[in-house]
């Protein structure tokens, strides 16, 4: 027999869990703290069958029920009688509300501490939705390379009637601050479409009636980004920073250039103490390969970077998605109190689970993109049960009315049926509300405690910083936070760097040992030479495939950055590029001093030093070409193919394969822009220029001037400071390429088509 615990939130907890919880004297309302365990345990459940005995007779609700029952068993019996009975019904459901409150404290809160850290001074803002109607093309959302791979051509797709449907049909609603407005409905039911449409971000629809309105204005992108703050439902956040380093680099970029630093120490703080992130703000962030915080934590720390510039609006999408039902409930609680501190809260989920539903202030309802219910949580079960669909005993509310109202698509038959009756259901709905300004449904005056929250009286006074940045930090310094967040992640990543060190000298190694061992006596021509171009053709493939690997990696942290204007293209650009020189360097050092040596090359100076640049120019035009690639092609597989497909071609074309002279027109073409093919060019210039070289032929051994052997590969046409030009010049193309793809391509990631 499963036992209910009569102390737990809405009877969903069983009586064994929440008795363990009691006995350890962690509820200060048990009634059974001084007996020992298991006498507590016989004693309930002795109780627990008498009171679902005296619940059968008496018809006993959980709160909603409660709620349910009052609206069916209401009787017009004068105006005192029916007043006197609703007020002992209150005073009846206020004790177990009291002590099922007392207990979900208990059980979900993190900390202690319920005060407001953190308040939005501004003045308070309004969210409004007039009679909004939005085409979605679906079409137009699937990304042109997976058209492509189904034999569609991405222009004729999009001009297609039939790729074209409503995603939110005659939407109106008012929210101010101080509210909470959860939008809720199953899969299809227009929540994205609707966040797409007030976050400015709408992809691939069309607005086709009304409007949307923030604090009486039209809303406009430049209103957007001074108003709203967006939540993805992704977190996209550097790995191998700290929760503090993370909000304190995003609060130089974000917080006006008006705000001294200890100002900007302050915000940090007070937005670590308000998301209760203290336990952790000295942890990494981490993600799904690197150890870090939690996920409800790492959620908080994606709320914590939009709450650092204190918008009155914040909107989520789909924020509990991915977290248990435990961190979810914390999370929401989170909401709530920000809510609370004079902030207009908007979020998005599929179906809340019961005490996480109890904390919404408003809710609506969609299905096929119109409106069922939109009005305060605890009159939803009220309004339905007056319409003839009342909530069953002990079922969540969110569950139970999301089902109801869900397309049902297994056959046609049951999809027309499903249809005709959300039809039928938001009809009503807008007949009910049709003379309120608002458009939300007013039940009857019932007050159901959600939990209160104590305001800080030190922060009521603070005022001082502005709520709007009207002058954010310019680009030099812009740039000085970005290279410094990218040095501490990049750095921090020791992993990665042994094993970028440990490949490259494992490739050094294993070629300067292959050639090592001849000591005074020269290797022939053309095994020093295909000495040199190995060395120059076998580092670029692995730095290929790394960096693109990287930049996809972050890709959707920036476009998320860039779109929500934290900086623009210059600043990231000149901070990647040059943020990954100390490593470049490093990489090369460690490639170039075991084969040089190993391998018996010249041993001067000179020599060394230009072999080393040239190697130097060859990696980092590697990295300039992945970089323009990763920016260009939208996945990583597009981009390591055609990365790889550069550098195959390149390969083939770099004079070593076959002469230079014997390349017909269009691969002679390729080896103009070839790295490789100039790299090879250079080092053997270094080691053969104006030295004579011993060939052996027969039993005799005949010095050949190395220009004559340079010339008989066609490796002589150019002199070395123009090949140090010419690997400047494709770098600096490859470069400009990057930058033109940040300024006029949208970085999205793969989950953002």
């Amino acid at each position: 027999m499963h036992m209910i615990c009569p102390l737990s939130m809405y009877k969903e907890t069983s009586l064994r869990i929440c008795l363990l919880h009691c006995c350890r004297g962690q509820n200060p309302k048990c009634v059974c703290q001084r007996l020992a365990r298991e006498e507590c345990w016989d004693s309930y459940w002795h109780r627990e069958e008498a009171r679902e005995a005296r619940s059968r007779n008496q018809d006993e609700r959980w709160p909603w029920g409660q709620a349910a029952a009052a609206a069916q068993s209401r009787k017009p019996v004068g105006p005192m009688t029916g007043k006197a009975a609703e007020q002992r019904g209150l005073r009846q459901e206020a004790a177990p509300q009291d002590a099922v409150q007392g207990l979900q404290d208990s059980l979900f809160s993190s900390e202690s501490d319920n005060s407001l850290y953190f308040t939005y001074s501004g003045p308070s803002n309004t969210l409004e939705v007039s009679d909004l109607s939005y085409q979605v093309d679906t079409a137009s959302q699937v990304p042109w390379f997976e058209q492509l791979a189904q034999f569609k051509m991405p222009w004729t797709s999009r001009n297609s009637q039939d790729s074209r449907e409503l995603g939110i049909q005659n939407l109106s609603f008012k929210v101010r601050s101080g509210q909470m407005l959860a939008v809720i409905g199953s899969s299809g039911c227009g929540r994205a479409s609707l966040l797409d449409v007030i976050t400015g971000r709408g992809h691939g629809g069309k607005i086709k009636s009304g409007q949307v309105r923030i604090n009486g204005q039209p809303s406009t992108p430049q209103l957007m980004r001074k108003c709203v703050a967006h939540v993805r439902q992704h977190d996209q956040l550097l790995p191998n920073l700290t929760v503090r380093e993370t909000l304190a680099f995003i609060a130089q970029i974000r917080l006006p250039r008006t705000f001294s630093q200890a100002q900007r120490d302050k915000r940090v703080e007070d937005v670590i103490a308000e998301l209760r992130l203290r336990q952790c703000a000295n942890t990494r962030v981490g993600n799904a390969y690197v150890r870090g915080v939690s996920g409800g934590e790492r959620r908080r720390v994606s709320i914590g970077v939009q709450l650092l510039w204190n918008p009155g609006i914040l909107i989520l999408d789909e924020p509990t998605s991915g977290l248990d039902s435990f961190t979810a409930h914390n999370l929401v609680r989170t909401l709530s109190r920000l809510a609370k501190g004079n902030r207009l809260v908007l979020i998005s989920l599929h179906q809340p689970r019961s005490d996480i539903f109890r904390l919404f202030d408003l809710v609506l309802l969609m299905t096929s993109g119109t409106t069922i219910y939109l009005g305060t949580a605890q009159h939803m079960v009220q309004y339905f049960t007056a319409i003839g669909h009342p909530c069953p005993r002990y079922s969540n509310p969110a569950d139970f009315y999301v089902d109801l109202t869900s397309i049902d698509r297994r056959s046609r038959e049951q999809e027309e049926a499903t249809r005709e009756k959300a039809r039928s259901l938001a009809a009503l709905f807008l007949e009910k509300v049709r003379d309120f300004d608002d458009f939300v449904w007013k039940g009857e005056a019932r007050e159901l405690d959600v939990g209160t929250c104590v305001e800080s009286p030190a922060l009521l006074q603070d005022t001082s910083c502005l709520q709007t940045p009207t002058k954010l930090p310019g680009a030099v310094q812009q740039f000085t936070t970005l290279i410094r967040r990218q040095l501490s992640n990049d750095f921090r990543d020791l992993p990665t760097l042994l094993i970028h060190g440990a490949e490259a000298c494992l490739m050094s190694l294993t070629i300067g040992f292959l050639f090592y061992g001849h000591g005074a006596i020269k290797l022939p021509f053309m095994d020093k030479a295909a000495l040199l171009f190995m060395t120059v053709a076998l580092i670029p493939f692995n730095v290929i495939l790394d960096v693109i690997s990287k930049c996809h990696s972050e890709r959707a942290m920036l476009y998320y950055e860039l779109e929500d204007g934290l900086y623009t293209a210059g600043p990231y650009f000149f901070a990647k590029v040059l943020g990954e020189l100390p490593e470049h360097c490093a990489y090369t050092i460690i490639y170039v001093m075991p084969t040089y040596w190993l391998a018996n090359l010249q041993p001067d100076p000179e020599p060394f030093l230009l072999h080393f640049l040239l190697l130097w120019l060859v990696v980092f035009c590697c990295r300039a070409m992945a970089l323009s690639t990763a920016a260009i092609f939208p996945t990583f597989h597009m981009s390591s193919f055609f990365g790889n497909a550069l550098y195959n071609s390149f390969y083939l074309t770099g004079g070593f394969m076959i002469s230079l002279d014997n390349l017909w027109t269009v691969p002679a073409w390729i080896s103009e822009v070839s790295f490789l093919r100039w790299c090879f060019d250079g080092l053997m210039q270094v080691q053969f220029k104006e030295r004579p070289y011993p060939i052996p032929l027969g039993n005799l051994t005949i010095p050949v001037p190395g220009d004559t052997l340079l010339h008989a590969m066609g490796l002589n046409a150019h002199p070395l400071y123009a090949i140090y030009l010419i690997l400047l010049g494709l770098c600096g193309g490859y470069l400009v390429l990057y930058y033109l793809s940040l300024r006029f391509i949208k970085q999205k990631s793969s989950q953002d088509w």
